[in-house]
């Protein structure tokens, strides 16, 4: 899930600030998610990671 939204990022002057969840519901169909609850949970902590090396990338 979360490498098939990985091209969502919302982005501004400070970089990307987090996923796009608006297609997250599709991407779910797409992929026959049973549990979205958690798929949701665990694609928020792949995104905080992220996010974290992202902006640790951009501040070297």
């Amino acid at each position: 899930m979360f490498q098939a939204v990985s091209t969502q990022w919302r982005t501004g002057m400070g970089g990307a600030s987090g996923l796009d969840y608006n297609v997250l519901p599709w991407v779910m169909r797409l992929h026959h998610v049973e549990d979205e609850a958690t798929a949701l949970s665990d694609i928020r902590i792949m995104e905080s990671a992220a996010l974290k090396v992202m902006h640790k990338e951009r501040a070297e």
